[in-house]
């Protein structure tokens, strides 16, 4: 089947009459008649009934014509949906970001890559390290946002954006909440922390709390920001967390003494694969960004500079 047969066989189910149907096709009588009989062999029976200016549909004309007619224009929206892609009026980019970076660091961006490309569409991945470089070599995503991914592919392009340091978050009404100077490690102890068990930095914080002999009364091992969220403003513990780590308004930040824990977030993607035009956009877009607020110790939150 193909679709000239289909269009011709619409335009005869609209005139119901060959005459006019060729003209309105801008084809040869004959050559419609036998397109339209071409059409019929392959789909078993008459779809006319010809009777000079009384031509109608047969029974299985019309069972097939919302069929053909569905076909019809879905391939028009087919080839109007690739001409936009080739011509950047749609685009798709698909995007990974670890479990440990806030929306509201690339949304600034993605929202100016939306008005540079109105047919935007967005597909956001989230993952762990490990799924993250596995979604980057399948060609899931094109581009990445994330923290150490661990070794790393050979064919992955990396481009450091901002060092950051972490801090101690903990809700307003917390007996630290109000100290003036950073907080001691040692002042942990006998509290209920919060571990990221999703973060990158998750062993390498038990690590140096060990080493230091903090012993948290209770430990919550919470794999979403969110849950740890609404975790952290209930008062059912406090967290450490990197300086760009979104915070409820009912929670503070306070610097850690001693603690030496910090995390590089990079931009990633695979070095030779073509980009579509979202992809390179994007990742301009990251690389010419002011991340310098990030990188100091503690602080409050504030809202990514593009």
């Amino acid at each position: 089947m193909e679709m000239h047969q289909v269009r011709y066989f619409l335009a005869v189910a609209r005139t119901l009459n060959f005459t006019r149907a060729a003209e309105e096709c801008n084809v040869a009588q004959p050559s419609l008649t036998r397109a339209i009989k071409l059409l019929e062999d392959e789909l078993g029976g008459d779809l006319f009934r010809r009777e000079r200016s009384l031509s109608h549909l047969t029974d299985l004309g019309t069972r097939m014509l919302p069929l053909l007619q569905q076909c019809y224009e879905s391939a028009l929206t087919a080839k109007a949906l690739a001409k936009d892609v080739k011509s950047g009026k749609v685009a798709t980019l698909c995007l990974a970001l670890s479990r440990t970076i806030g929306m509201e660091l690339v949304v600034a961006h993605l929202t100016e890559l939306s008005r540079a490309i109105p047919g935007l569409e967005l597909r956001i991945f989230r993952g762990t390290a490990p799924e993250i470089s596995e979604a980057l070599k399948k060609g899931d995503v094109e581009v990445a946002l994330a923290g150490d991914l661990g070794p790393l592919w050979e064919r992955l392009d990396a481009w450091a954006l901002f060092t950051e340091c972490s801090s101690l978050a903990v809700p307003n009404g917390h007996r630290l909440a109000g100290k003036n100077g950073a907080v001691e490690l040692s002042e942990l102890n006998g509290e209920r922390l919060l571990m990221r068990s999703h973060c990158e930095q998750a062993e390498e914080l038990s690590t140096q709390l060990r080493a230091r002999g903090i012993s948290p009364r209770t430990l919550h091992r919470v794999c979403s920001e969110t849950d740890l969220a609404a975790l952290l403003v209930a008062g059912l513990g406090v967290t450490i967390a990197p300086n760009s780590a979104s915070l409820p308004d009912t929670a503070s930040r306070l610097e850690l003494a001693e603690l030496q824990l910090t995390r590089t977030v990079s931009a990633y993607s695979v070095a030779g694969r073509p980009r579509t035009l979202a992809a390179s956009m994007l990742l301009n877009l990251l690389r010419a960004a002011d991340w310098s607020h990030l990188m100091g110790r503690g602080g409050a939150n504030s809202p990514p500079r593009a």
